[in-house]
């Protein structure tokens, strides 16, 4: 029975790392057996049990540098900065990454809405269920709110949604309605020339389009994520960025 778990571990291992690429797990599954065989002939700790039905490869982790996506990156340390400068009583969060939501609610309490419950506590952080496409909260409310890398997939059914070809520009009027004047959005999206569906992956939009749905506010900061570095302008030659916009509601 135990060689079965084990099996049944490697394949939950594997399956992700690997695929069905059977010759590269078989190789790289040598080098590990050969790495367990080293690493048991060092002085023993016996503190700590070892064994062959303990297993637990991971074996696409010895990089030269620390795999990090550059867009989750600068954009949540972006928004945090923001957020913390600006110290609201109470932050909102529509669809984006909890895990940086659950970091700024320790500074700022937080209340993030997604379609998709969570289900962790953690102190100050508050989740409400409900869809950016009709946000549960009265117009004119809101102090401070963001939605991160969210908008650009709104009605292409990717993650469940209702398919709808005006879903972003429905889903932005929705984050401006409930944010109080005065109040600030944090918001971002792919950026190119012109307006784009990668079809159901996201959007991507035209700058001044993208500007035009916020009419009713006034532009305070925008910042261009282009491969691993950050612009102040967006250099429309270069092809596929993120930007990071700052606004406050007039």
């Amino acid at each position: 029975m135990k060689f079965f778990k084990l099996l049944y571990r490697f394949y939950l291992l594997l399956k992700p790392q690997y695929g069905f690429n059977i010759i590269a797990i078989v190789y790289r599954m040598c080098g590990f057996a050969l790495e367990y065989l080293r690493y048991k002939s060092l002085p023993q700790n016996a503190q700590f049990s070892i064994s062959m039905m303990d297993w637990y490869p991971c074996l696409t982790d010895k990089t030269k540098t620390t795999p990090i996506d550059p867009v989750y990156f600068y954009q949540d340390a972006w928004a945090a900065r923001k957020i913390f400068a600006n110290k609201p009583h109470h932050h909102y969060d529509v669809g984006s990454s909890a895990k940086t939501m659950g970091i700024i609610s320790q500074f700022v309490p937080t209340t993030m809405v997604d379609i998709r419950p969570i289900e962790l506590q953690l102190e100050n952080f508050y989740f409400k269920k409900g869809s950016i496409l009709e946000l549960p909260f009265e117009s004119n409310s809101i102090e401070s709110i963001s939605s991160l890398c969210v908008v650009e997939h709104i009605g292409l059914g990717r993650y469940g949604d209702p398919l709808d070809q005006f879903g972003s520009e429905k889903a932005i009027a929705e984050l401006v309605r409930v944010t109080k004047p005065g109040g600030y959005i944090y918001f971002s999206v792919p950026v190119e020339s012109e307006n784009r569906v990668y079809f159901n992956g996201h959007r991507a939009f035209n700058r001044e389009y993208l500007l035009s749905l916020f009419r009713d506010c006034d532009l305070i900061d925008e910042v261009y994520i282009l491969n691993s570095r950050l612009s102040k302008t967006f250099e429309q030659s270069k092809g596929f960025t993120v930007g990071l916009f700052q606004f406050k509601k007039n």
